[in-house]
């Protein structure tokens, strides 16, 4: 049944609504003798419609048709896993700032990454207003606003659930990272390192028993004639574990059992879900979600609660002063009276930023060396010349590997770990993105796969090029590469707390393997990132690798 009512006090609170209501009434009318009901059934989508193309502040920004006229094809593709790839695809025929649906913005220009994440300029403490915008001098802040804040539209599937560090506001997550940050700074890190290789060499030594070699502890050499092996999983077998002990205090024992632990199986069976979730929401039916939480959605948000309150039991139970990730939290539980649902959503968050994000760059990594010859050759070269046994690759001497490091970053900028939906929402006195002004109340985004494979920032920005990485910021530029527009962290108060230690983790893993192993692809993986979809953590496909031993002399 329509709300006339609701209707009705939609279209005359908004001027230019109200015109194009009238204009398609009068069309109505004159056309046929409709009937009522008839008339209530089309007004509102009609005269939405026609407001979005005709009306709408954002109606002079470029986008298909469709796009600007409804959010459904967004939502569509968004639920399909496929809106990152189409959005690269507007901007290719739009340019570097496209209308990607009625009410959102996506721009290519890296100077949006600060725009959009970085923090609201401070006034200088005066008690001015400065207009609609103005802070009154309390906050510091030129804008009532210390940030472009996020919208709950893409953070929250429910109003009951505890905020963790990614949904809270900008004091609460400032408040937060502050007490998260001890855990991932270089000196937590060097207390960490024992714990990373205790994993890596784990790692390492399954491989080398497939390839009938044994272990790889700290020799210089194995023996085997090879094997193949699907490094999705063990990759994030991997991940997983060493965020479960960085996190909870124990790992999920992946590499043990060769297989996801429950917990962990059914987080990654909900990413689809969570994507199609918040497509139903930003048509306006968090309603519906919130229903479908209630009923279908209740057994099994009860049996993640339940596993997870577990191992968060196990982590509060261990003595104080342990340096890992959870630690400032818990340093502060009695001082802020932090709930128990506080430290499980962050845990949540804390186990799954930490292990997707870093299997997606192993893999991709991995993916893009051995599609491309040439650059695994040489960044074999590298590693085996800077190490004679594996005793001695440690997180430090590892970070001294310039094409290394290089490789790493470039398989950032190609195959970003987020692809998309890093979404922002402008305050209501509007703001200035990268030289364009945008009404209060726009969604806008910078997403990395459409800046990361822009030819406006990039010379040929599909072909896998670690070289581009080795240059000081001035010689990429003069060369055509604009590096700050690749930002796998993001940018500014809110970047990822976790890039140290994902640098860390990045380079010990995959100098270790190539220290041992030969690699190339097996199977179907040829066209491995092609065929992915994006929710938007990639779902990614099996990547099948066949390893052989180094023979060493």
């Amino acid at each position: 049944m329509i709300n006339l009512q609701h209707l009705t006090n939609e279209v005359t609170s908004n001027p230019a609504l109200l015109i194009s209501s009238v204009v398609i009434l009068s069309w109505l009318s004159s056309t046929s003798q409709t009937n009522p009901p008839y008339s209530q059934l089309l007004t509102y989508p009609l005269t939405t419609l026609t407001y979005n193309l005709l009306f709408h502040p954002l109606r002079h920004t470029p986008g298909p048709l469709l796009s600007r006229a409804s959010a459904l094809p967004w939502a569509i593709r968004h639920a399909l896993g496929t809106s990152a790839f189409h959005t690269h695809h507007l901007h290719t025929r739009y340019g570097p700032v496209v209308r990607i649906a009625p009410n959102h913005l996506s721009f290519t220009a890296p100077r949006a990454w600060r725009d959009i994440y970085g923090s609201l300029p401070r006034d200088s403490g005066s008690s001015g207003s400065g207009g609609s915008g103005g802070s009154g001098g309390k906050s510091g802040y030129t804008s009532v606003w210390p940030e472009v804040p996020k919208s709950k539209t893409f953070t929250s599937a429910t109003d009951d659930q505890e905020e963790s560090i990614v949904q809270a506001d900008f004091h609460e997550h400032a408040r937060l990272r502050r007490a998260l940050a001890p855990g991932f700074s270089d000196a937590a890190l060097r207390v960490q390192e024992p714990l990373l290789r205790r994993y890596v060499e784990v790692l390492v030594g399954r491989i080398g028993e497939r390839c009938g070699g044994g272990g790889g502890g700290g020799g210089d050499g194995m023996k085997g004639e090879g094997v193949v092996m699907d490094m999705e999983k063990w990759y994030n077998w991997t991940t997983f574990d060493i965020a479960g002990d960085l996190v909870f205090g124990r790992a999920f024992g992946c590499l043990e059992r060769e297989a996801y632990h429950p917990w962990i199986a059914f987080l990654m069976g909900t990413l689809k879900a969570a994507a199609g979730m918040v497509s139903v929401i930003y048509l306006g039916g968090r309603w519906l979600v919130r229903i479908l939480f209630k009923t279908v959605g209740q057994k099994s948000m009860l049996a993640l609660r339940e596993m997870t309150e577990e191992m968060v039991s196990h982590r509060l139970a261990m003595e104080k002063g342990r340096d890992d990730l959870f630690e400032g939290l818990v340093k502060h539980r009695e001082e802020w009276n932090l709930s128990f649902e506080k430290f499980s959503t962050n845990g949540l968050v804390l186990t799954l930023a930490g292990s997707e994000t870093l299997a997606t760059t192993l893999c991709g990594t991995t993916y893009l060396l051995l599609k491309n010859p040439k650059t695994i050759d040489r960044l074999s070269q590298e590693v085996r010349a800077a190490f004679s046994n594996t005793d001695e690759i440690t997180v430090k001497a590892v970070s001294q590997l310039p094409y290394l490091t290089a490789v790493i970053n470039e398989s950032l900028r190609m195959y970003p770990p987020v692809a998309a939906d890093l979404i922002r929402v402008i305050p209501p006195e509007g703001k200035n993105i990268a030289g364009h002004y945008v009404a209060g109340g726009t969604f806008v985004e910078v997403q990395p796969w459409s800046i990361n494979h822009s030819p406006d920032n990039w010379v040929e920005p599909w072909t896998f090029n670690p070289d581009r990485f080795l240059p000081g910021e001035d010689e990429a530029k003069e060369a055509g590469n604009i590096l700050e527009a690749s930002q796998p962290f993001s940018w500014g108060p809110r970047n990822c707390l976790g890039r140290n230690l994902a640098y860390a983790g990045l380079r010990l893993i995959l100098a270790r393997i190539i220290f041992y192993f030969d690699m190339k692809l097996a199977g179907d993986s040829g066209d491995w990132i092609g065929r992915q979809k994006t929710f938007p953590l990639w779902a990614r496909l099996p990547l099948n690798v066949h390893f052989t031993p180094v023979k060493r002399g």
